[in-house]
């Protein structure tokens, strides 16, 4: 093995010595990856197992806010204290969470449990990102950062099958199947573990810092209750006291994690002045918009396969690999071109036009659409979105002054992540306000047909069963039961519903990419983050701190596609 002991200033690492520490991070990138896509699959079977049905939605949602409020924190603390001891602690968390998880005896608990899991995941991804960042100029990283968006589209195929098959195991080794969905993790991170410590060895600058405590503080008053209510407020009802309640107190929060960034200049949490920069506020606004289309019409996918064409969350989960396909081939393709010529800016903008595209078409899938003609449009947006999401990482670590390339990297994560948990919040609940209408209307429409009252009357259980649903459409899995000629008018209704939150999804898509039109151009630096932040520390009267890309926009001109 290549020697992994720390690199000496100004030296460039091997490509050997990059992979290395690749397959480390791409370890703990799939810790977190997966078990989003594990958990959704397996939590049903556990909240039967530990009676609390109805709490459910709290083991994700803990997750989900710890996460995405730590995200930004971890950014700046590496920064400060360097990558290696934040990501080590980031996996660290991940796996005490892990095993905590496994030994619930409650939804409460597992709901505390998953919240510290969230507390490591936050920094796994993006750390990741920042680490490449630093060992390998911006030329060159495009194609490296392909591995880890292929670790991105695996674990939603692989989450699935493994979910499922855990799930579905009474017991392993005397102990409940699902519990292994959690203690799998100790292993694969073990392993990532001491791969990171081996072969993670850069060299770090301490900084003088103060640590934005207020802000932090700030950030977690604004978005606790608004992640929440985004998560919950379908089931409590949007104009409900609880609802309202947490936007009042997520926006006072906001504001003054808004006044604790101003007092703090360039020691804030996420710097004011870094918005400054042409570069970084339009890949953070995209990242924003695009993160809610993509994410939000990702997590229906799943849904169209399991109720409209009835498969199981295994099958569904192998169906769509073409999705992982479309992502793997388009973002090997769009690093190697990136590599080649230098030009960024086309691809994010590709990517949006693909997945707009994809999203319209799939508005027009309907319960008789073949499969086939489904996974073809899965991989259509597998393209666009292999194209769109690292390149924009790479403009904005371009970009930015190299001493802020954790904390400019965090907040593109941070801002896709919020996205994410906006647009599936939206889509879910446009979805479920129209699913009962849009079935009802689907079911009179087919009562009038000879071949449904002949089934009727064929199948009188299940007719009743049918009558007594009451409008009451909070779980599907009773189509699967029905007669093919009942169950019909209900896959119809549920993918006519769909195609209205896939239009919208399409629109956001679209102003996305008007937004990523104003992405600037410039030229790739040549030299990775290690090797500018020492030139920059040489030089310090001729690289000031804070954006490195024009302020005014005169001093490096945008280079045009």
């Amino acid at each position: 093995m290549a020697n992994h002991g720390t690199t000496a200033p100004g030296t460039a690492l091997t490509h050997r010595q990059i992979t290395a520490i690749i397959i480390g991070l791409m370890l703990g990138m799939f810790l977190s990856a997966l078990d989003q896509t594990v958990v959704a699959t397996a939590i049903r079977t556990i909240a039967d197992d530990l009676e609390g049905f109805d709490l459910q939605a709290w083991a994700t949602t803990a997750f989900l806010i710890t996460s995405t409020i730590v995200t930004p924190l971890y950014g700046k603390l590496s920064d400060i204290f360097g990558r290696k001891p934040l990501f080590l602690t980031a996996i660290g968390i991940f796996l005490l969470g892990s095993l905590l998880c496994g030994i619930s005896s409650s939804m409460y608990e597992l709901a505390a449990f998953r919240a510290i899991q969230g507390l490591g995941a936050g920094g796994l991804m993006s750390l990741a990102f920042a680490i490449i960042g630093d060992i390998v100029p911006p030329r060159e990283r495009s194609k490296y950062q392909g591995y880890f968006m292929a670790v991105f589209g695996t674990s939603s195929v692989l989450g699935p099958v493994i979910g499922g098959f855990f799930a579905g195991a009474d017991s392993i080794l005397g102990t409940a199947g699902w519990r292994w969905i959690f203690w799998v993790n100790l292993p694969v991170g073990a392993v990532a573990l001491v791969v990171v410590t081996r072969v993670l060895n850069v060299a770090h600058t301490p900084r003088a810092h103060r640590i934005d405590w207020p802000g932090a503080l700030a950030l977690v008053v604004g978005l606790v209750p608004l992640l929440t209510v985004a998560e919950q407020g379908r089931e409590w009802g949007w104009g409900s006291g609880r609802s309202i309640a947490c936007i009042v107190i997520g926006l006072i929060g906001i504001g003054l994690f808004l006044l604790a960034e101003h007092t703090y200049g360039d020691e804030a949490l996420l710097p004011l002045r870094m918005f400054r920069g042409r570069t970084y506020a339009v890949g953070s606004a995209g990242s924003l918009i695009i993160g809610m289309g993509m994410f939000g019409a990702m997590a229906l996918l799943p849904q169209y396969l399991q109720i409209v064409k009835g498969s199981s969350p295994t099958v569904g989960g192998l169906q769509m690999l073409p999705l992982v396909i479309g992502i793997m081939t388009a973002a090997a393709i769009s690093g190697t071109v990136i590599t080649r010529t230098g030009r960024y800016r086309i691809f994010p903008l590709i990517g949006g036009v693909l997945m707009a595209v994809a999203l319209l078409l799939f508005s027009r899938i309907g319960a008789d659409t073949p499969l086939a003609a489904t996974m073809l449009i899965m991989a259509m947006f597998g393209a666009g979105l292999g194209v769109n999401m690292q390149p924009v990482i790479l403009a904005v670590q371009n970009a930015v002054d190299p001493r802020d390339m954790g904390v400019a990297t965090a907040a593109v994560t941070f801002f896709r992540q919020m996205g994410g948990t906006l647009g599936t919040a939206v889509f879910l609940s446009v979805l479920f306000s129209g699913l009962t209408t849009s079935i009802s209307s689907a079911v009179r429409s087919a009562a009038e047909t000879p071949e449904y009252r002949a089934a009727l009357a064929a199948h009188p259980d299940q007719a009743r069963a049918i009558q007594n649903l009451g409008g009451s459409l909070s779980d599907t899995s009773f189509i699967t039961h029905l007669d093919a000629t009942l169950a019909h008018p209900f896959k119809a209704g549920f993918s006519d519903a769909m195609s209205t939150v896939f239009l919208l999804a399409a629109c956001i898509m679209a102003l996305g990419v008007v937004i990523l039109w104003r992405l600037p151009e410039l030229p790739l630096r040549t030299q990775s983050g290690l090797q500018a932040r020492e030139a920059a520390a040489a030089a310090p009267a001729f690289v000031p701190p804070g954006v490195v890309e024009d302020v005014d926009t005169s001093d490096r001109e945008p280079v045009r596609p």
